[in-house]
C-alpha cells in the first residue's frame, strides 16, 4: 500500500509541476486543494504528500493556518539563483571534459549542429529546446548525481519564471557563440576552459535577462 501512495503522490506532484510550469497555476495564485482534489479524482492525502514535495523543491510556500501558493521569483532571486548556477554547471563542463568519450563527443556534437541550425533559421523554440538537451547532455556526462540533483531543482524555479532571454536583442547569436565556446573546450579535452566558458554563458544570460526585464518595464511605464 505504501509503493501505491508514494506512486501515487509522484503522479501528481508531477501533473501539478506541469500546471505551474505552463501558467495555469500562476505565480502568487492559491492552491485550492478542494478543487485540485475534484479536478484530480483524488482523496486529500495524495495531494497534501505531493504539496510538501512541491513546497521542499521551491515551487510551492506554505503559509501556516492558509495554505500553500505558487512560488513568485523575484529579481533577487534570479541574481542569487544564477551565480550558483554558472558555479555548478561549470564544474559539470569541466567533469564532461575529462569523463566524456569520443563517442559522446560526436553526439554532442550532432546537439550543436541542431543548435546552430535553428538559430540561423531563428526557430526560437527550435533552439530552446536544442539548448536544453546540450545542458542536460553536459550534465550527464559529468556523470555526478549530486551535481545533477541540486541543478534540477535550481532549474525548476528558474522555470517557474517563465523567462525568455532569447528576445534580447542580440542574445540567440550570443547564446550560440558561448555554445560553440564550451564544446570547443570540451573537444579539447579542456577542463578549465570548459568550466570558463560555462560560467561565462551562465553570467551572460542573466545579464540579458536584466537587460530584457529593465526594457520591458521601461516600455509599461512610457
Amino acid at each position: 500500500m505504501r509503493l501505491v501512495l508514494n506512486s501515487l503522490h509522484d503522479e501528481v506532484a508531477a501533473k501539478l509541476r506541469e500546471r505551474i510550469f505552463a501558467g495555469e497555476l500562476a505565480p502568487g495564485s492559491f492552491i485550492d486543494e478542494p478543487a485540485l482534489c475534484t479536478s484530480l479524482s483524488i482523496s486529500r492525502t495524495p495531494l497534501r504528500e505531493a504539496l510538501k514535495v512541491l513546497t521542499a523543491e521551491g515551487l510551492l510556500r506554505h503559509e501556516p493556518r492558509r495554505g500553500c501558493f505558487v512560488s513568485q521569483i523575484t529579481e533577487r532571486d534570479l541574481d542569487e539563483i544564477f551565480p550558483v548556477l554558472a558555479l555548478l554547471e561549470g564544474r559539470c563542463a569541466f567533469e564532461a571534459a575529462t569523463h566524456a568519450s569520443d563517442a559522446e563527443l560526436i553526439a554532442l556534437e550532432q546537439l550543436h549542429d541542431r543548435l546552430n541550425r535553428s538559430a540561423k533559421a531563428r526557430r526560437i523554440t527550435d533552439y530552446y529546446e536544442a539548448n536544453f538537451a546540450i545542458h542536460e547532455a553536459i550534465i550527464t556526462l559529468a556523470n555526478n548525481r549530486w551535481l545533477a540533483q541540486v541543478i534540477g531543482d535550481l532549474r525548476k524555479l528558474v522555470k517557474l519564471a517563465r523567462l525568455q532571454q532569447l528576445h534580447a536583442p542580440g542574445r540567440l547569436e550570443q547564446s550560440l557563440s558561448e555554445h560553440m565556446a564550451v564544446f570547443a573546450a570540451l573537444k579539447a579535452r579542456d577542463a578549465e576552459g570548459a568550466e570558463a566558458a560555462m560560467r561565462t554563458h551562465l553570467t551572460r544570460q542573466r545579464v540579458a535577462l536584466r537587460e530584457l526585464a529593465r526594457s520591458q518595464t521601461s516600455r509599461l511605464s512610457a
